[in-house]
């Protein structure tokens, strides 16, 4: 399915949040989803997951991530892009994380097109992606590769992810890759425990074996194609409600 794209403002608490929309073309698409990327922002390796995401019938949202910081700025995929991204989280507080988050939802929420609304998100992105799910429109969410949801360590101060899990209404799946340093075993343990213990014992989990950090990535060493095809339709499915 052929998809397009158009980018938006969204106003926020003090800020105005820039975000790609991506649609699909045909039959109106029902269901946005919120789509948060990784620490280099809104590049074009995450655009490419994005369509394929539209083309499976989703209205695509994303929003920067860093729009006090690095508005209109998507990073590069090296050294200096990393040490931005990093900086852009190291001052951003949890509290902006939500405000943005608020923002962002309100507006899909606005469209009177779409029945529902979920969320993805990758690396620092699942991250924000599970605090998405912290809202009750939130009907499910997909974390990649969440980092930081074990220690809390998201931005410029800790995060109470985990702290507050119970508050999930809809449905959760996180993927994480077994050769993940950022997110080892322990830390998956930690996590899993903590979504167990609070209620969420129906939560789907997949750790895919092999998988690097940010395996889904179609740029560097770290890509795996086969793996990102597998983790792409369990997600949709997911996200489709197993239909």
């Amino acid at each position: 399915m052929k998809t397009t794209e158009r980018r938006v403002t969204i106003p926020g608490a003090g800020v105005e949040i820039q975000a790609v929309v991506v649609e699909p073309v045909g039959p109106p698409a029902r269901c946005g989803v919120v789509y948060y990327t990784d620490i280099f922002q809104i590049t074009e390796s995450t655009l490419r997951t994005a369509r394929r995401l539209a083309a499976e019938g989703f209205v695509v949202y994303l929003p920067e991530i860093y729009p006090r910081e690095l508005a209109g700025v998507a990073l590069e995929f090296d050294d200096a892009g990393k040490a931005a991204g990093l900086a852009g989280a190291a001052h951003t507080r949890t509290a902006e994380f939500d405000a943005d988050r608020a923002a962002v939802l309100a507006h899909l929420a606005d469209r009177e097109d779409l029945d529902t609304i979920v969320a993805a998100g990758f690396c620092l992105g699942g991250h924000l992606a599970f605090r998405a799910a912290f809202d009750p429109r939130v009907s499910a969410t997909v974390c990649f590769y969440p980092t930081g949801l074990h220690d809390g360590s998201l931005g410029a101060d800790v995060a109470d992810s985990l702290d507050r899990a119970a508050e999930i209404e809809g449905r959760l799946m996180v993927i994480f890759g077994s050769a993940d340093p950022h997110v080892p075993a322990t830390a998956r343990l930690r996590t899993v425990e903590a979504l167990y213990a609070a209620g969420h014992e129906d939560l789907e989990l997949h750790v895919f074996q092999g998988g690097e950090h940010a395996f889904m990535r179609d740029v560097g060493p770290r890509h795996d194609p086969e793996l990102t095809d597998r983790a792409l339709a369990e997600a949709v499915s997911f996200l489709r409600g197993r239909s």
